[in-house]
């Protein structure tokens, strides 16, 4: 079955996300490994590193996923287009000395250049980051987007173009996020809806590309490209399409993160709920 969790703070340390992760329950859980509003912060020391993985060891917490800086931009024709290649090779050195396997991570934004040109860029930077960090095993999870402003990723073809210049390297991923897909124009909110958006991700890049997904309810209504989370639920998708998420085959033991709002019922109110729809 698929995997239930929510995005934790590291306030007070790495290892101290796994406390806060039962307390909520979680099976899964989604960490930044640093401030994501800063380009720079120091390295994982190898005793932070050895107290995390002894803390997940002793842990129910069966997997970790980490999000990349949100500072971060591939697509940057400007100097941050190079801090952000530099800033994402420390994040795969920092996932692979906490032993993490994905990293998600946004495709960027064109900033009002062509599109296919802005994601040709984002592909030779990902293509240098993966070079570089051959050595590694970290996957590269890209976010599918709202297609707010200019954000990238709110096509599956972006994905697709993507992947096909970097001759599908077997360390990309994807991680779909409900809200997103449902505010640039994917409704799943009927079985065989739900049944069309997959039938689309698997054309477009396989859908064993998908390693993880973010469970979003949407303030807003379908297309409106605008990127607001709501509880489960409480939102435009309802609770049909989580169920249908949940209990399909094609997603066991892939982590499904909340990010929703941390007002009113919070994660557990979430949590709870999500296990309901599964079924235990």
């Amino acid at each position: 079955m698929a995997l239930i969790g929510a995005h934790v703070s590291i306030a007070g340390g790495l290892e101290q996300a796994f406390a806060r992760g039962e307390e909520l329950s979680c099976e899964v859980m989604q960490i930044f490994t640093k401030n994501q509003l800063q380009w720079r912060s120091g390295p994982v020391s190898q005793g932070r590193a050895e107290r995390f993985l002894r803390a997940w060891s002793g842990s129910s917490i069966r997997d970790v996923v980490v999000h990349a800086s949100y500072l971060i931009n591939l697509a940057a024709t400007d100097a941050t287009g190079e801090k952000s290649a530099a800033a994402l090779e420390d994040e795969i050195e920092r996932c692979d000395i906490l032993g993490i396997e994905d990293l998600v991570l946004h495709p960027g934004s064109s900033r009002g250049n062509p599109a296919e040109d802005s994601l040709d860029l984002v592909a030779r930077r990902l293509g240098t980051a993966l070079a570089r960090t051959s050595h590694k095993r970290v996957n590269i999870l890209l976010e599918t987007m709202s297609g707010q402003g200019n954000h990238l990723g709110a096509d599956f073809r972006d994905f697709r173009r993507i992947f096909e210049a970097l001759d599908w390297d077997p360390r990309l991923g994807m991680c779909l996020d409900t809200c997103h897909m449902f505010a640039a124009g994917h409704d799943f909110r009927t079985e065989p809806a739900y049944r069309r958006l997959i039938g689309q991700i698997d054309s477009a890049v396989g859908v064993e590309r998908v390693r993880c997904w973010h469970f979003n309810d949407s303030s807003h209504p379908l297309g409106r490209r605008l990127d607001r989370h709501a509880h489960i639920g409480e939102g435009e998708l309802g609770y049909t399409p989580f169920s249908l998420i949940l209990g399909d085959p094609l997603w066991e033991h892939v982590p499904c993160i909340l990010e929703t709002p941390q007002t009113g019922a919070g994660y557990g109110g979430d949590i709870a709920l999500l296990r309901k729809l599964r079924g235990g």
